[in-house]
């Protein structure tokens, strides 16, 4: 009996060291590579928050109206969804999931120096069931109140789902805003609030709507958004990129993840600026999100290894009563 004991013990000790591999890598935000060899230019991407652990994004001018979900644990593409009930887009740069889980399609750029008298943004339903199908789009117009211009960053901010833009200039842009209401039959007009210190390529808020980072091919940039009178408050540690257009918050706040455009392009995991304490509510306060890493993976290991520790005790209280039996 003793030697059956250790060796029921050696096996829940193997079990607790043969968790699932998702159990250890919480929620899959860890960085990844696109597979989908349809995805050559993500220009753009967005944390899920109705499906943990997958993020959208889209490729840049004349691939058509398509986004696209994409499991981080894997990298592959879990659905293309087309836009219904829009024009043909013309160069869409950038993707944002405002409130009650409605994605955002920036198609801002103008590859001509700003040009273009408007642009578009086109917003959807993000689908609840992660599959290929058609949904239909609203398509709002946009003209900024001081004239065209080129835009890569589109971002709608989480409490308000007030949509801000910032355009494109090498020696730095402005953060525009928009109207509180976008409205689908007129034309909305864009006016610039405060300077951006940087050649931008893509922005994002964080889960609580109170940071704001911004991202260049060479750098980045973060910004206490206060109440969108934005103070800086650093610099960010942006990854070397072939062409670095997407940054995105992961939908628990703690990672900052980085894309690029390329075939096989891998997006960069890199820890939030202030430890991750830009949260959203659904993870706020929660210890498995402690210190800005372990998610339900560390929680299940450390229910693993409980588990384990009762079961041997009890498997060796059990060997001694038998040898004094």
């Amino acid at each position: 009996m003793r030697r059956s004991s250790a060796v029921l013990a050696g096996l829940l000790l193997a079990g607790a060291c043969a968790l699932p591999a998702s159990a250890a890598d919480g929620d899959g935000d860890q960085g990844f590579a696109f597979k989908d060899p349809r995805i050559s230019e993500s220009s753009g991407l967005a944390a899920s928050r109705l499906h943990p652990g997958v993020y959208w994004t889209h490729n840049d001018s004349g691939h058509g109206p398509y986004i696209y979900a994409v499991d981080s644990r894997t990298g592959r593409t879990v659905a293309r969804v087309t836009l219904r009930g829009i024009g043909a887009p013309r160069d869409v740069e950038a993707i944002s999931i405002g409130p009650h889980n409605e994605i955002y399609l920036g198609d801002i750029g103008d590859n001509l120096g700003g040009t273009w008298p408007y642009v578009w943004i086109y917003r959807l339903p993000e689908p609840k069931q992660l599959r290929d199908q058609t949904v239909t789009a609203t398509q709002y117009v946009v003209k900024y109140a001081n004239g065209p211009r080129d835009a890569e960053s589109l971002m709608v901010h989480p409490k308000t789902g007030r949509v801000y833009i910032i355009d494109k200039k090498e020696n730095g842009g402005h953060l525009y805003e928009g109207p509180a209401t976008l409205s689908p039959s007129g034309t909305n007009v864009f006016r610039p609030v405060a300077p951006v210190d940087l050649w931008a390529t893509d922005a994002a808020f964080s889960p609580d709507g109170r940071q704001l980072v911004v991202r260049g091919y060479f750098g980045g940039i973060r910004y206490d958004w206060n109440g969108g009178r934005i103070k800086r408050e650093g610099r960010l540690d942006v990854p070397l990129q072939g062409q670095g257009e997407g940054v995105t918050y992961s939908a628990d706040g703690t990672k900052l993840l980085y894309s690029s455009e390329g075939a096989g392009s891998e997006v960069v995991a890199k820890d939030a600026p202030g430890g991750g304490s830009a949260k959203s509510p659904s993870t706020a306060g929660s210890p498995a999100h402690k210190g800005g890493g372990g998610g339900v993976g560390a929680g299940s290991l450390k229910v693993g290894a409980v588990v384990v520790v009762v079961g041997i005790a009890a498997l060796l209280a059990l060997s001694r009563r038998r040898r004094r039996g």
